[in-house]
């Protein structure tokens, strides 16, 4: 990073040592998911007793969040667990915490400093953990769509709809045209919101959260469905398709959950008898139409610790997620196997590891900030608003 880009950032910069086992990468740029087929040995274990007492030496001034997709390694020091909103909530429940390490993604770390007060700072162990669903709608792309749905004559009828799982730059776009963040744990809930405000929803930006729920959960057809692709002119849609179409749904994706497949599903259910197929609204609609049960993180947990003993289960979520539940339940019986054969973590989510967690929490020790997330005012403003909508769904 440069010292033009860190002064901008206002955050004291990475060390060269942790940026290189962050494989170098820029924090600026669209962070991409790899498959490396299994995760970096396990951390120095003098990193452990660091961690600890960095924490210890802070106090009640640190509250660390983890998100259910973090590595073990880094989820052992975490206060508390989650999904990504649960976590932003459960730091703005902690006034007294002067620090809020969130290790998770950007977007999650946005959605905290907008959800905790003017006097708690927002870290990220490392500024390059990023979400490549999250990078694949920026503002200027979503400003340029909505001008295309003003030209169709459509916009006045549209409500904007975006997934938690969206930067802050369109959490506000969102607030500032009456709409609403939703969940995958309530997304019904929120299109059923919209479409009592207008005749369409222009889904934010996942695709497939915002076509299982459409189809699946309300009985639409996938006709009634068009993608918005901001790399095509307008968006590749005509504007009488425009027009016909109910839900917009933008062009984005999980890179994870993308790679799951049909194939996946007909695999495991051949190779394992029995089994129960269980998995995140953000797979293919094909995948989520195969499966037996579909549901949020927090759904897949519960679903998991009512299951029977002797029940066997293929987990169509991310890969450490789906470990760490294998090894919960196995004492109960419970088979637990990750859905595809192909191993792949979050490699953007798995940047936050030991060595990164122990310079933060060694740097505030010591009264250095680093790598502090901030959302302008006027940001914040709007994407609270449509936070705040959300959390006023009936």
């Amino acid at each position: 990073m440069t010292t033009a880009q860190t002064q901008e950032l206002d955050v004291q910069p990475t060390p060269l040592a942790l940026l290189l086992l962050g494989r170098e990468a820029d924090p600026r740029s669209e962070r991409g998911v790899e498959c490396p087929g299994d995760l970096p040995a396990a951390s120095d274990p003098d990193l452990v007793a660091r961690a600890r007492a960095a924490k210890e030496k802070l106090g009640n001034k640190v509250f660390v969040l983890g998100h259910h997709y973090q590595r073990d390694e880094v989820i052992q020091f975490a206060d508390v667990t989650g999904d990504s909103f649960k976590l932003a909530r459960d730091a703005a429940a902690r006034p007294e915490a002067e620090y809020i390490v969130f290790c998770g993604v950007h977007f999650m770390a946005e959605s905290a400093d907008i959800l905790t007060n003017d006097a708690q700072k927002v870290v990220l162990p490392d500024l390059a953990a990023g979400c490549s669903m999250a990078d694949m709608a920026t503002a200027e792309q979503v400003a340029e769509c909505w001008d295309v749905l003003t030209e169709a004559g459509v916009a006045e009828q549209v409500v904007p709809v975006s997934y938690m799982n969206s930067s802050a730059d369109i959490k506000a776009f969102t607030g500032r045209h009456g709409g609403t963040i939703c969940t995958s744990s309530n997304a019904k809930r929120a299109l059923e919101w919209a479409f009592r405000q207008g005749e369409k929803v222009l889904f934010l930006p996942d695709q497939h959260l915002g076509r299982n729920t459409a189809v699946r959960d309300m009985g639409m057809s996938l006709e009634d469905c068009v993608v918005y692709n901001p790399h095509r002119p307008n968006g590749g849609l005509s504007a009488e398709e425009l027009r016909a179409a109910k839900m917009i749904l933008w062009r984005g994706h999980c890179s994870v959950h993308g790679r799951f497949s049909l194939d996946s599903v007909n695999d495991v259910r051949a190779r394992i008898p029995g089994v129960n197929v269980l998995v995140h609204p953000e797979c293919r609609h094909e995948v989520v139409s195969a499966a037996d049960h579909v549901g949020s993180t927090e759904y897949i947990i519960k679903a998991l610790e009512a299951a029977p003993a002797g029940s066997k289960w293929a987990i169509g979520t991310e890969l450490n997620l789906v470990r760490r539940l294998a090894n919960r339940f196995a004492p109960e019986g419970k088979e637990v196997v990750f859905l595809d054969k192909t191993v792949c973590f979050c490699s953007t989510m798995n940047r936050i590891d030991l060595p990164h967690l122990v310079w933060t929490l060694e740097s505030l020790a010591e009264g250095t900030l680093v790598n502090h997330i901030q959302v302008d005012k006027e940001t914040e403003t709007y994407a609270k608003l449509a936070l705040e909508r959300m959390l006023a769904l009936p």
